[in-house]
């Protein structure tokens, strides 16, 4: 579990296939073998390191989902270490499971992402979402993208200072919202009858 309060901006440092290797001080100053660290938002699994950088690979299905693919040596990424139960959680809680892949249509500071109806459905005005695993408030959700205000500081320690038109970005929706449909589409059922 994260918090989308990217802790570094970090680099690819070398991609071979799935496998990658991040260039970090901060995420890999004590990162271990198995642990947890998001990359621009998504939950990988370090598999070795050394002074200064760490390693994961990432399996096909991780790969298709998310714009880890499109990553090469030297491209910039969020890096987040997972929360612990004795920090503080000044973001939104984040799973680093991507939900689907958006584009950006207009730039920071006021970011405009187009996305698919199935993450849409999840966006609300003054609700969170991560982008790129950023946790950002919503300003404006339209038919077929969302809006959301990138304060001068993020843009300056993230990736989205850098994102163009067209760049595709890692979403994730605030996982309670998911749940609250769950639950909802249960009201009224017999449950004897499913």
């Amino acid at each position: 579990m994260f918090t989308g309060l990217v802790e570094e901006m970090g680099r690819v440092q070398h991609r071979q296939g799935g496998r990658f290797r991040f260039a970090s001080k901060v995420v890999a100053a004590d990162a271990g073998v198995g642990d947890s660290i998001a990359v621009n938002g998504c939950c990988l699994t370090v598999v070795d390191r050394g002074p200064g950088w760490w390693e994961a690979e990432a399996v096909e299905e991780t790969l298709a989902r998310t714009s880890l693919a499109t990553l090469a040596a030297g491209d910039p990424v969020n890096l987040e270490r997972p929360l612990r139960l004795s920090d503080r959680l000044g973001g939104h809680l984040v799973q680093g499971h991507v939900d689907a892949v958006g584009e950006v249509v207009s730039p920071a500071p006021d970011l405009v992402v187009k996305a698919p109806g199935q993450v849409l459905r999840y966006v609300v005005e003054k609700g969170s979402i991560a982008v790129d695993g950023c946790s950002l408030t919503v300003v404006a959700v339209e038919e077929d993208r969302f809006r959301v205000a990138v304060i001068p500081h993020t843009a300056e320690v993230t990736t989205l200072g850098r994102r163009r038109p067209g760049d595709p970005v890692n979403l994730e929706v605030d996982v309670m919202a998911k749940y609250a449909e769950k639950l909802l589409a249960g009201i009224g059922r017999d449950p004897g009858r499913d």
